[in-house]
């Protein structure tokens, strides 16, 4: 079974992380590797958090599995993992990355990688290639700005699934999750976004303060 990074925003979203785990675990898909709660202490340094995150969790994992909610954007955690999972490093390699999209986003539309992972929609009979930025934030309007930077980069396989998809089909979660792994030494991932210095939404800003989350 593969090593699965799961990152997701801890606050907001523990619940589906927790039910993706267990499904894995019941099913025999994953090996959960990602950060625990209370893993680490909220007084770390963000340099020593990042480092950790890096050396110690993503060292040991092959893909890794964002969870899309509502506020998962905006949380400079996230942006650090999905960074650390696209660099080559000396310590861990680059790994591959699977997007599910929860339902407190929309899940509309979907970007399938493979002809296994088509076979999972038989009714769509035309499959489009998308080359617009404008056009990725409007299907995916909570998507992080980095995965859509590689969902636009050329090379670069990163699948996108509801949240209800895989789970009424485990089989289609085992699919698209081998399917990022097999991808993840030949993913030329797009790196020039400098990482998030914080967790600013720019839609709960009001006058000079902002609501935090």
């Amino acid at each position: 079974m593969r090593k699965v990074f799961v990152s997701y925003h801890h606050r907001l979203d523990q619940y589906y992380k927790n039910a993706l785990v267990e499904l894995a675990t019941q099913q025999d898909i994953f090996i959960d590797r990602s950060v625990g709660v209370g893993d680490i202490p909220d007084d770390w340094e963000n340099q020593k958090i990042r480092r950790v995150i890096r050396d110690s969790y993503l060292r040991d994992s092959t893909v890794t599995i964002l969870l899309v909610g509502s506020e998962t954007k905006h949380r400079k955690h996230v942006d650090w993992e999905l960074k650390s999972s696209m660099i080559d490093g000396a310590v861990n390699k680059r790994s591959g990355i699977l997007v599910i999209n929860l339902p407190t986003v929309s899940d509309t539309y979907y970007t399938a990688c493979s002809p296994e992972e088509k076979a999972f929609y038989p009714f769509e009979t035309k499959w489009i290639s998308i080359d617009s930025r404008a056009e990725y934030e409007r299907r995916y309007p909570k998507m992080p700005a980095r995965i859509i930077d590689n969902l636009l980069a050329p090379n670069v396989k990163i699948s996108v699934v509801g949240w209800n998809k895989i789970m009424q089909n485990p089989n289609m979660l085992r699919t698209v999750v081998e399917s990022a792994g097999e991808s993840r030494l030949r993913n030329q991932y797009d790196l020039s976004r400098t990482m998030r210095r914080n967790d600013f939404n720019p839609e709960l800003s009001f006058g000079f303060g902002s609501v935090g989350n």
